[in-house]
Order: C-alpha cells, then sequence, then structure tokens
C-alpha cells in the first residue's frame, strides 16, 4: 500500500477523516453506528474531538456529557488545542507505516488519544481548575497506561507510538515535532520540588524505553537510543545510548523524530556526556 499522504490544511484533515469514515461504514456495517457517532454526526474536527474524548473519559464520577462540555469550552477558548490535535494527526500519518487512515489515531491509538485528553487537562490547570484536571489525569492514566502531569507543557506535531509506559513529569516541556515509543520517561532524580523534570527540544526522537531524568535539557533534532538512560544534557543534533548514556553519534540525522530511525552509527564516543 502507498504511503497515506495527509495534507496540512484543516479542513483537508477533517474531510479525508470523513471520508475514512464513510468509506468504513460502507464497507463494515457493524461500525456504521460508531462511525456516524463519532465523527459523520458532527461538524467540524472540533466536536469530534470532544466526543471522543468524552466517550473515552466519561465515568459514573463524571459523565460523558460533562467531558463533552468541558472540552467544548476548552476548544473554544483556545483553538491552538484543535490545532494542535491537527498536526499530531499529521504526525501519525507520516511516521507510522502501519497507518492505513486518519481514522486508526483517532479512533483507536492510545498515544493520540491520551495526548487530546492531556491538552484539556493542561489548559483546565492553567485555569487553575487543578481537582478537574487531576481527575482528567487519572482517567488517563486507567485507560490508555499513560501517565502525564496536567502541568507538562507539550508542543505539538507530537507522535507517542504505541504510548504504553509513557510517563512524563510536572515540570517536563516537549517541543513540537517530537517522537517518542512506548515506555519512555521524562522524570526526576529525587523528592526535591520546583523545576525538577527535563526540557525536550524540536523534533528530538526518543526510543523505547528510554529515561530521560532531572531538569536537563535533550537539543534540538537529538536521538536517544532505546533504553538509554539520560542523567546530563544532550547538545542539539546528536545522539546518545547506554546506561548511563554516552554520545554516540554528533552530529546525528538531520531529522530523526520523522525519520523514526532508530540505529546508532558505527563509531562511538568513549566518554560519558
Amino acid at each position: 500500500m502507498p504511503k497515506l499522504e495527509v495534507v496540512a490544511e484543516t479542513s483537508d484533515i477533517w474531510s479525508q477523516l470523513r471520508a475514512a469514515a464513510r468509506d468504513t461504514a460502507r464497507a463494515e456495517p457493524h461500525l456504521a453506528s460508531q462511525m456516524n457517532a463519532v465523527i459523520l454526526s458532527h461538524g467540524d474536527l472540533a466536536a469530534a474531538l470532544g466526543f471522543q474524548i468524552a466517550r473515552k473519559l466519561g465515568d459514573a464520577e463524571l459523565g460523558a456529557m460533562s467531558v463533552r462540555e468541558i472540552c467544548r469550552d476548552a476548544h473554544e477558548a483556545d483553538p491552538a488545542i484543535v490545532a494542535a490535535a491537527e498536526a499530531d494527526l499529521r504526525a501519525v500519518a507520516e511516521r507510522d507505516p502501519a497507518i492505513k487512515s486518519l481514522l486508526q489515531p483517532f479512533l483507536y491509538f492510545k498515544g493520540f488519544q491520551a495526548l487530546q485528553a492531556h491538552r484539556v487537562a493542561h489548559w483546565l490547570w492553567i485555569q487553575g481548575r487543578e481537582a478537574l484536571a487531576f481527575h482528567f489525569q487519572s482517567r488517563m492514566s486507567e485507560l490508555f497506561q499513560l501517565d502525564i502531569h496536567p502541568a507538562a507543557r507539550l508542543g505539538s506535531g507530537l507522535f507517542l507510538d504505541h504510548g504504553t509506559g509513557i510517563v512524563i513529569g510536572e515540570t517536563a516541556v516537549v517541543g513540537d515535532d517530537v517522537s517518542m515509543l512506548h515506555a519512555v520517561t521524562l522524570g526526576g532524580t529525587g523528592a526535591q520540588r520546583g523545576d525538577r523534570h527535563p526540557k525536550i527540544g524540536k523534533g528530538v526522537l526518543l526510543g523505547a524505553g528510554a529515561k530521560v531524568l532531572g531538569n536537563i535539557t535533550v537539543g534540538d533534532y537529538a536521538k536517544v537510543a532505546s533504553g538509554s538512560v539520560v542523567l546530563k544534557p544532550v547538545p542539539a543534533g546528536c545522539t546518545v545510548a547506554g546506561v548511563p548514556a554516552r554520545l554516540v553519534n554528533c552530529p546525528t540525522e538531520a531529522a530523526p523524530a520523522r525519520t523514526m530511525d532508530h540505529t546508532l552509527a558505527d563509531v562511538v564516543y568513549d566518554f560519558v556526556i
């Protein structure tokens, strides 16, 4: 199957999602009701996104209708939330060779869904509605097996591949166009309070099981190999690997988060960063 092409315009993202839903409803009548309820009955991406988050996070304590109203308020107050979701959809389509249509991330990829729920939780957090933000975080953790503190600041165009086991701490910052795989931790190194979590630059690739710990910076377009433990800053454009992480290539490729290339260079620098 040729690579899925996803264009940049918002209306085209929405029209592609609707077209995929119509095709699925015709091809698989058992899913026609779901396609209509989640996508085809809505007028724009924001409405469908709010419905999808609500049907996932709604529970006995906070019903789906209430969650949907909260999402609507967040999306109307801050249109950048929906714009980020569009960029996230494009990121999945560009970087995941297994994707067949935009329906997959929108309906089924827990990394994408957790990310969109977090964006609403973060909006609640900055509004001072911390209790409700923590409720969103708790439900996300239960449903998707990802734990992202609502205060964490995440950019757009993110790809959380598989998603299971990702942990992102309170003062972490993640730049635009980052890709991270399952079991990544952006954590602290102790019980100290204050600014204690990593700052991940633009276009960084974080491999499966990578642990980046402490208030350190991973520079733009760097790459952290799977299973690495990073305790010192990583220069921009460099690759690190190991426990503790060491420089293995500098500079690395131009856009590791987009190519999703997890291989390492032959030359290894024998010093700890």
